[in-house]
């Protein structure tokens, strides 16, 4: 049976989320075109940087492909391709694994390169500390279901194929199942709610920068420069400053 709670959890939060998340962009594009930007500090360090950008970047990546099979990927198509649950769970596990670790230790190092180098703390916004934190949230949760439950076993069996992965498609196909979540472990919960408040988040902070690819390079017209040689104007050179070549020549006229 579906409370009211479960309604406005499951159904009104991420309904809303997706609404700012959407409109946000929309908004921040329109009005903050200059500030549409990562906010890079590269030019401040470099060091520490070189090691966790790739480590969070391509395990970030990693997480989000995860996310895109675990949950958008029915389980009935893995399985009509020949792809059994013990081989879809040893695979989830194993490269998730590594990838969330990934995640961590890439995120750690920049929370660490953000808070120990000056000239980097000076240009961290409140705003870079929300996301931090919301993000931290959201891959803790992430780590502990996997850990928590896939290895574990804390708290019993639960395939979140089965109960999550449904609610999720539900919201976009407008088929709502805010009892399957009601009943899943509360560390799916949470993880939830904690990743649609992040979507709400997003358009505000530097996560912008997702949706930022240099397309227009692609077709944008060549850069001209001009020669700044003689022939090609008019213009006398102020007396003292002209080219050799040219007083010689001058000087053989007269």
């Amino acid at each position: 049976m579906t409370t009211t709670l479960d309604t406005i959890l499951w159904v009104v939060v991420p309904y809303l989320c997706l609404a700012v998340f959407a409109l946000g962009h929309v908004w921040r594009y329109r009005y903050d075109k200059f500030g549409w930007t990562t906010r890079s500090s590269q030019l401040y360090e470099s060091r520490i940087l070189r090691w966790a950008s790739p480590l969070f970047h391509f395990g970030i990546l990693a997480v989000f492909l995860g996310h895109v099979m675990g949950l958008g990927i029915p389980k009935s198509w893995t399985e009509a391709v020949g792809m059994s649950p013990e081989l879809y769970h040893l695979m989830a596990v194993g490269i998730g694994s590594v990838a969330g670790v990934c995640t961590v230790v890439g995120m750690a190092l920049l929370i660490y390169r953000r808070r120990t180098v000056g000239p980097v703390f000076s240009a961290t916004t409140r705003m870079d500390k929300v996301m931090y934190l919301m993000l931290a949230i959201v891959v803790f949760l992430g780590m502990w279901n996997t850990f928590a439950g896939s290895i574990l076993n804390l708290g019993g069996e639960y395939d979140y194929r089965d109960g999550v992965s449904v609610w999720f498609r539900g919201i976009f196909r407008f088929a709502l199942h805010p009892e399957l979540m009601a009943v899943a472990p509360l560390g799916f919960q949470l993880h939830g709610l904690a990743a649609f408040l992040l979507f709400a988040l997003w358009p505000f902070t530097r996560l912008v920068h997702v949706f930022s690819a240099p397309v227009g390079y692609l077709w944008r017209p060549y850069v001209v420069y001009r020669s700044t040689s003689d022939r090609m104007g008019s213009r006398t050179p102020r007396r003292g400053w002209e080219r050799v070549e040219r007083r010689k020549e001058t000087s053989s006229r007269l």
